[in-house]
């Protein structure tokens, strides 16, 4: 029987380097952002390749729900990327009861900077954090789990043997060293959008030192900082 990885994130979060991680096992299959077409579809946002994403992808919620339970897999595990922002208000979540979940969050000023400097703008919205605990909420309610894992991209990138090996017990799924590293390149596995957000990931190695740079927000930038901040650290209480 496959184990169905749901792996929940906002953008910039180390979210494809995760998924690199996980793909790099054996055992493991991964799917890219499957709702990506679905949000694009629903909200008409421009983001960038919207036009290739639509054609790439399924834009039914129900279909693509279905195939992330039910999809053919050829390995032991299938680990899942999902962007939280793409689980728009008053989709069913009844699909994600019989699977798997871990939820990998990042402190809101580097999510915040990062994303400005890959789009140009960034809304509360774009980012997912707020969506990502009601998120933890209604899967924790779903689940019946009231200690769904979650992990801190700063933890990760600053131990990943500790986290990971962590999230794969709380999962009970062996850890395995093939996760601390991949070849560089691209993969076949990624969604079409890699051509514009995934030039970093395509060059990495393993997970990045961590680091803590200098950041200076602008006002606007600040704003969304502030809004999402109490999400982001009532999830960071409950972070392994």
């Amino acid at each position: 029987m496959v184990k169905r990885i749901c792996m929940w994130s906002g953008p910039r979060n180390i979210s494809t380097a995760m998924m690199r991680s996980w793909e790099n096992r054996a055992d493991c299959s991964v799917i890219d952002e499957p709702f990506y077409a679905f949000y694009l579809a629903q909200t008409q946002h421009p983001h960038p390749m919207f036009d290739e994403i639509l054609a790439s992808q399924p834009s039914s919620y129900e279909a693509v729900a279905h195939d992330m339970v039910n999809g053919a897999c050829q390995t032991p595990l299938l680990y899942q990327k999902h962007m939280t922002h793409h689980m728009l208000a008053g989709c069913d979540l009844s699909w994600t009861k019989s699977l798997l979940h871990c939820f990998l969050i990042r402190d809101p000023v580097y999510v915040v900077n990062s994303y400005t400097n890959s789009r140009g703008e960034c809304s509360v919205d774009d980012i997912g954090i707020v969506r990502q605990f009601e998120l933890y909420e209604a899967i924790s309610s779903i689940t019946r789990i009231s200690d769904i894992p979650i992990i801190d991209a700063a933890d990760v990138l600053r131990d990943p043997v500790h986290y990971l090996s962590q999230v794969c017990a709380r999962l009970n799924i062996a850890f395995d060293e093939k996760m601390l590293n991949w070849p560089a390149g691209k993969r076949t596995s990624d969604g079409v959008w890699a051509s514009h957000w995934y030039h970093s990931v395509e060059a990495s190695t393993g997970f990045a030192a961590v680091t803590s740079p200098d950041i200076v927000l602008n006002a606007s930038q600040q704003s969304v900082v502030d809004e999402v901040m109490p999400y982001y650290s009532a999830l960071k209480k409950r972070a392994l």
